[in-house]
């Protein structure tokens, strides 16, 4: 999509009603299901925000930024996730926690971001986070700048992330899975699953609800 038009349309979603969990649970793994709020709650979740960037790519049409998770000792090395972390007590807000966290990450000044509206809440039982997603906008392409935590700055177009014929099941084999079958996006080789694919469920439900 071009991204004048995008923008054109962007404010739509301060309006729609969110898909929430239902659109969640359609890209998420078993192991999530088990959890209903009252036994999120129950296990005090540490709380964390991430931010979906959108911003014209070198094309003039509309991308999405992710980053891949640098390899380390812990439950999501080498993941593909939105820039975000856990918050801090210098954050007044969780938007602030996820505009933080993505320059600190990304190098995205929070002065050229948009924030448009919050999404669903995300828990995460790995890890135990509750992870509040912001939906964003720069009106020009970022100059990225990653930091240790970040592998690489990936960047999916707004086309392949409505495009059903990208989602699939892969098999996960980790600390926590073993041999397990997840529902999965599968853009331009990347496998993108569990919380972020969750989130970016939503994402899309959102933005087919936005289309001219």
């Amino acid at each position: 999509m071009n991204f004048k038009e995008f923008l054109k349309n962007s404010t739509k979603i301060k309006e729609i009603k969110l898909g929430g969990l239902d659109a969640q649970f359609r890209l998420a793994p078993k192991i999530r299901l088990e959890y209903n709020e009252k036994k999120i709650q129950a296990n005090k979740p540490k709380i964390a925000a991430v931010l979906a960037l959108f911003y014209p790519n070198d094309n003039n049409t509309v991308s999405l930024l992710l980053t891949k998770r640098a390899s380390y000792n812990g439950t999501h090395s080498g993941q593909i996730s939105f820039p975000g972390g856990k918050t801090e007590v210098s954050d007044y807000n969780l938007e602030e926690t996820a505009l933080r966290e993505t320059f600190e990450e990304t190098g995205v000044f929070k002065e050229n971001t948009i924030i448009l509206r919050e999404f669903t809440d995300v828990y995460i039982p790995p890890s135990n986070f509750l992870v509040t997603p912001f939906i964003g906008v720069c009106h020009t392409k970022p100059s990225f700048k990653k930091n240790n935590e970040v592998e690489e700055i990936l960047e999916i177009s707004y086309d392949d992330i409505l495009d059903d014929n990208n989602i699939h099941f892969t098999q996960i084999n980790n600390s926590y899975m073993e041999k397990t079958s997840v529902p999965c996006f599968q853009i331009n080789g990347l496998i993108i699953w569990g919380a972020t694919a969750m989130i970016l469920s939503e994402i899309k439900e959102a933005l087919k609800n936005i289309k001219p």
